[in-house]
């Protein structure tokens, strides 16, 4: 196969980028190896796709799910649509049209060229000409669009925010503490349906503490005491990928710096509770076998999340989402 000096170049572009981002990617997920893995998880209720409305300790919004067990209401959940077993392949994607028509064209005749040692283009003209090489890049780009497209359409919910953009906080009473010290919860952004007392603010922050101190030792039967089965399911899967790397994230030294709440209400027999919290912790990933630090540094580093708690009625808060903060 032959190539022109136009298309290796842009080759050896496109294999420069990716050298510089894929180790950029690894270090960020490696950076965020505490309990959560950085991301947003878990439920929200009727809630989950909506955002939580914006408070003095998390201004900007809050990230929608990566990972959730709850489904948006479209017709037809876990069933596949009509026909669409004769819609597979990438160009076949909903909404590719006449575009994605002419890209798969290009590129079979480029694939075709390639194979017969004409060059991507041979077919069309030659890769000696200016429009052939304007036209390798021309699909460069439009194949580059599609991906890109196709791959958001998959990973972002239809639903999400679509509520629209979450109020801010106002009134003095958003920095108003319930505890004397560091920082401590605040009232919050507005008067919410449920009633949040007090004494449920101290278990919104004992709880941050022991899933972190659980996290931290590993203990799965003790998440299970403090989180939804659905949030140790994650945290279970996290965990077993750790130990596939021989890896251990060790999370110590977790204080709350401050807190408000973001919303509160009641769905028949169970209340939920997002809290926006930042807090400060000592957050090392070392290796298995040897205590080799891998990741992280004794310098405690400050996190600002949106944690959700949910209750049966009579029963304790549990654990049910986390989401991280724009």
């Amino acid at each position: 196969m032959s190539f022109s000096q136009g298309t290796r170049g842009i080759i050896r572009a496109l294999a420069i980028i990716l050298s510089v981002a894929l180790p950029l990617a690894v270090a960020i997920s490696e950076a965020d190896a505490r309990v959560g893995g950085g991301g947003s998880s878990g439920s929200r209720g009727s809630r989950t796709f909506s955002a939580p409305p914006s408070t003095t300790t998390a201004p900007g919004a809050a990230q929608p799910m990566n990972r959730t067990f709850t489904q948006p209401g479209t017709p037809g959940v876990g069933a596949p649509a009509a026909g669409a077993a004769n819609k597979g392949g990438f160009f076949n994607r909903p909404g590719m049209g006449m575009l994605g028509g002419l890209a798969a064209g290009f590129l079979g005749a480029g694939l075709l060229g390639m194979l017969f040692g004409g060059g991507l283009f041979s077919g069309l003209g030659g890769l000696s000409s200016i429009i052939g090489l304007l036209l390798q890049v021309a699909l460069i780009v439009i194949v580059v669009r599609l991906a890109m497209s196709w791959w958001q359409r998959r990973h972002t919910p239809a639903s999400a925010y679509a509520t629209g953009p979450a109020p801010a906080a106002e009134g003095p009473g958003a920095q108003t503490s319930f505890r004397s010290g560091l920082g401590g919860f605040g009232l919050g952004s507005s008067q919410p349906p449920l009633e949040i007392q007090p004494a449920d603010y101290e278990a919104f922050e004992r709880l941050l503490g022991e899933i972190q101190a659980a996290w931290s030792n590993e203990d799965v039967a003790k998440l299970h005491t403090l989180a939804t089965p659905e949030m140790v399911s994650y945290f279970s899967k996290d965990l077993e990928e750790n130990k596939a790397r021989n890896d251990v994230n060790k999370v110590t030294d977790v204080k709350l710096l401050q807190g408000d709440l973001a919303e509160a209400w009641r769905e028949g027999e169970t209340d939920f509770a997002s809290v926006a919290m930042r807090f400060s912790l000592v957050d090392k990933t070392l290796e298995r076998t040897t205590g080799r630090l891998v990741a992280g540094s004794d310098t405690p580093v400050e996190v600002t999340e949106v944690w959700t708690f949910a209750r049966r009625r009579g029963a304790d808060w549990e654990l049910s989402a986390i989401q991280q903060t724009s």
